[in-house]
């Protein structure tokens, strides 16, 4: 493993450098990944971000964004991008698996490669690692990063600010979840102080819905909610159907889980969504409960404690009975 004042020393030059980050990117994975997109240009390196697959067209305005490639557009100017890196700065994930098919051009290179993170069990892929579980998001690493490892705090202008202040404030749930810690909001004040203009970015995210997100939305919660009382628990099964009558796209489904977990007395709340050839399922916990552990033990998934996810090919009908099933299991910890 590299450290920092090798890497610190390598940075020194302008580098060839590719920023990825997890399929179906959300406000974290583009924050950071832009975030560091606008440092790392400052210093003169070439600089492209590539993400496995599209994402939320509410995260398209992000300073830099327009210089994104999507590998599943672009495969070959992808392919071609990493076979001549210099350095590939993997941020919010840590297993190759998550970035599909780029995963093995990734493996395959022979550039430099950085891994910043905050999720359980790193995959062994990277040379240097700057990695937190206690972090809130991979965005605040990034900060740090900046500023604690490469001693650079100068070179967070307007542009570094307003991608790191999504990040961090997309993943920490609008600054509610327990890991938003007094050191997060003095480094929310300091990225407001260096220009970014929290409420308009609070309108850019969550106040920039379309019509048939809403609609959908309506649907999820009056027809396809369903609270379990007895294990203080409440699931959201969504059809392939509902996802095409009301044109759903990328990003209208985030966020609906937190409706179900709003829900007084609940504990446990699952979305669960049919595509097209498999069964998604995201879960939301409140306190101790181990959501990544159900992820991670019967549905190929994993993630946060209070913030998991996972992936089935059975049916939908079998996904949301088998979740059912699981509950018992969990009795003493949903109710007490």
């Amino acid at each position: 493993m590299l450290d920092t004042a090798s890497l610190i020393k390598l940075l020194a030059q302008p580098r060839k450098i590719v920023i990825t980050t997890h399929h179906k990117p959300d406000g974290d994975a583009m924050g950071s990944s832009l975030g560091l997109y606008n440092y790392l240009i400052q210093q003169g390196h070439h600089v492209k971000v590539i993400t496995p697959t599209d994402y939320p067209e509410f995260l398209n305005w992000l300073p830099g964004n327009g210089e994104v490639i999507i590998y599943t557009e672009q495969i070959k100017e992808s392919a071609d991008l990493i076979a001549a890196a210099d350095m590939i700065f993997c941020l919010d994930f840590n297993a190759l698996n998550r970035i599909n098919e780029m995963g093995e051009l990734v493996g395959g290179s022979n550039a430099v490669k950085i891994m910043i993170d905050h999720h359980l069990e790193p995959q062994d892929f990277d040379d240097y690692r700057y990695w937190d579980i206690n972090a809130c998001a991979t965005a605040q690493l990034i900060y740090t990063f900046i500023v604690e490892e490469l001693n650079n705090k100068k070179l967070i202008n307007k542009d570094v600010a307003t991608c790191l202040y999504t990040g961090i404030m997309t993943d920490s749930a609008s600054f509610s979840l327990p890991k938003t810690t007094s050191a997060v909001h003095r480094i929310i004040a300091d990225l407001i102080d260096e220009g970014a203009v929290n409420w308009q970015i609070y309108e850019q995210i969550y106040k920039n819905s379309s019509e048939n997100r809403l609609r959908f939305l309506g649907i999820c919660l009056s027809e396809r909610l369903e609270v379990l009382h007895e294990f203080n628990t409440a699931v959201i099964a969504v059809t392939k159907a509902d996802l095409e009558k009301y044109d759903v796209v990328t990003g209208d489904t985030e966020g609906i889980v937190n409706y179900a977990l709003s829900i007084s007395g609940v504990k446990l709340a699952a979305f669960i969504v049919e595509r097209n050839d498999k069964v998604k399922l995201s879960l939301r916990s409140k306190g101790e409960f181990p959501a990544n552990e159900i992820c991670k033990k019967y549905f190929n998934g994993g993630g946060h404690r209070n913030a998991a996810g996972g992936v089935s090919t059975g049916s939908l009908e079998q996904v949301v009975t088998q979740f059912k099933l699981i509950l018992p299991e969990y009795k003493k910890l949903l109710i007490q």
